[in-house]
């Protein structure tokens, strides 16, 4: 079996939630590494939005990568797995900076799209 666009979004999926969590760590007053959930804690506007943003990512992740796990295991269509895990990537990606910038409304439509294009995976191969 060969890395499929599918299996790199599996890594991509991995990474965003570092990326949000970057964003609410930058430069931020006195960091605490030490304790930096408790630190995260006591962060208001942006930086706490972009750790909402990482925590809810890390929940997305299991699904999703199990989807993209069972569709490959039932030789669901490639082409398709493809796209949807692009899909689930796009809207994840547009997730966290909707969520960082406090778009509540486009937030919770690109969470759907890439809850729908999750479960879209799994019946793929079905």
């Amino acid at each position: 079996m060969q890395m499929t666009t599918a299996l790199w979004c599996v890594l991509a999926a991995g990474v965003l939630p570092l990326l949000a969590t970057s964003v609410a760590k930058a430069g931020g007053e006195r960091y605490d590494n030490r304790a930096p959930r408790e630190w995260l804690e006591r962060q208001d506007g942006y930086r706490r939005r972009a750790d909402y943003a990482q925590r809810n990512s890390f929940e997305a992740f299991p699904f999703f990568a199990a989807a993209v796990i069972v569709a490959h295991l039932l030789q669901a269509p490639q082409d398709r797995i493809d796209a949807l895990a692009v899909i689930f990537i796009v809207a994840r990606a547009g997730y966290i900076a909707s969520y960082v910038a406090d778009w509540h409304w486009l937030r919770s439509v690109l969470w759907l799209v890439g809850w729908v294009a999750t479960v879209a995976i799994f019946v793929t191969g079905a």
